[in-house]
């Protein structure tokens, strides 16, 4: 327990001594002063007293200033004051010392027992006050720590809640993946695996072919087997790089080859409808693309225009350089298509997909996937058509300096 220190303040140094005796059993602390002056020292050096003992008739600074000048302190106003007042003192005088501040009074000459009860009763009270006061410190440390480990949860909370917000947004990328590869496949190899079937249906059933045709049809499905391989090694590898995030992968491309690659993989389509497929892409054009990306949206765009072209028909495809980006034009002397398809195969989540000229069906996901690639490629899509009069499907992909100094 911490000592009880307590002030005594009177100009009368014989009155010190007899208050320090009277009370020197009860093991206090004393501080002495002989004037409100030195009593104001003492209080600004020091300021844990338990109770102050202060006489009312002291020269140049009286005991009512006294307690007055100790009150204007905001640290001193919960120290209690007891005052000492000669016995001559009438009621006003004392009514003046509660205004004052007091506490309460003791008469000269004080009883002892009197002086000791009520410096206890005060001193009791400045006791449990004491252990109130560090009791409401101890509880605001606790709210703090409290507050603290509220906020570090909280903290924990919204980073556990980001990472699986993350790991929900990871999720359906793979997702998105796995439906595109899906897709991909369905889209890309479904039409040369079917003309690799008809060409070798008619091969299966002609009797009467001649060596020439026999060699012409072998050599029709020995070149789409083996496109069709490469495209689905470049599918695993695309599907691999998708898991781990570096599916897009834009290096220079020579268009021209490019084009070249994906029209001969679509040409025994092509052949089944004698639709006369034409690259009239210049040389030194080159692009900045992701080869998979590139050759998936060539194969859509072109075989769209094979299946909306009537047998006969030409479709061409051509590259001009504007501001910076490749705009390539996939042409067609087909059927056209109407403004309400148009827009619905530049801007709907489920395009229109229309019956073929030799009724091939399909479900839209190609253009979707078209979509798709052209915007990571910060390219744009352009439709213009005419009904009876064909098509000509543009977009864009970023130039690569290579076109520049060629």
């Amino acid at each position: 327990m911490n000592p009880v220190k307590i002030l005594l303040v009177d100009d009368n140094v014989d009155n010190l001594m007899s208050m320090q005796v009277v009370l020197e059993k009860d093991e206090y602390t004393f501080i002495t002063a002989t004037s409100g002056r030195e009593a104001l020292k003492i209080l600004l050096k020091e300021e844990e007293f338990s109770l102050i003992l202060l006489d009312i008739r002291m020269p140049i600074m009286d005991g009512y200033e006294t307690a007055e000048m100790i009150y204007q302190r905001d640290k001193l106003r919960h120290i209690p004051i007891i005052f000492i007042s000669g016995q001559d003192d009438e009621e006003a005088a004392i009514f003046k010392g509660y205004l004052a501040g007091a506490v309460d009074y003791i008469r000269k000459p004080f009883n002892s027992q009197i002086l000791r009860s009520k410096v206890a009763i005060f001193v009791e009270l400045y006791r449990k006050n004491k252990i109130l006061k560090d009791q409401e410190e101890k509880l605001i440390r606790i709210n703090d720590d409290l507050r603290k480990l509220n906020q570090e949860l909280e903290d924990r909370v919204s980073e556990r809640t980001r990472e699986l917000e993350h790991l929900n947004h990871e999720l359906k990328d793979l997702n998105l993946s796995k439906d595109k590869f899906l897709s991909v496949i369905s889209h890309d190899l479904r039409n040369p695996l079917t003309a690799l079937l008809a060409s070798s249906d008619r091969l299966k059933r002609s009797k009467n072919q001649s060596p020439e045709e026999t060699q012409h049809l072998a050599s029709i499905i020995h070149r789409t087997s083996k496109k069709i391989l490469e495209q689905l090694n470049e599918l695993v590898n695309w599907a691999k790089n998708q898991r781990e995030k570096t599916a897009f992968n834009p290096v220079s491309i020579q268009l021209r080859n490019g084009i070249d690659v994906s029209l001969e993989i679509l040409t025994p389509s092509a052949l089944q409808k004698d639709v006369k497929l034409e690259n009239s892409i210049q040389e030194n054009i080159f692009v900045k693309a992701d080869v998979f990306m590139l050759r998936s949206i060539l194969q859509n765009v072109v075989m769209n225009a094979i299946k909306y072209t009537p047998q006969g028909g030409i479709v061409t495809v051509s590259a001009s350089i504007v501001d910076h980006l490749v705009e390539i034009c996939v042409t067609d002397t087909g059927i056209g298509m109407t403004p309400e398809v148009q827009q619905s195969l530049l801007t709907s989540v489920n395009p229109v997909s229309i019956t073929g000229t030799n009724n091939e069906q399909g479900t839209g996901l190609g253009l979707l996937l078209v979509r798709d690639f052209v915007a990571q490629h910060g390219g744009t899509i352009h439709i213009h058509s005419e009904l009876k009069k064909g098509t000509c499907f543009k977009f864009t992909v970023p130039v690569d300096d290579v076109s520049a100094m060629a």
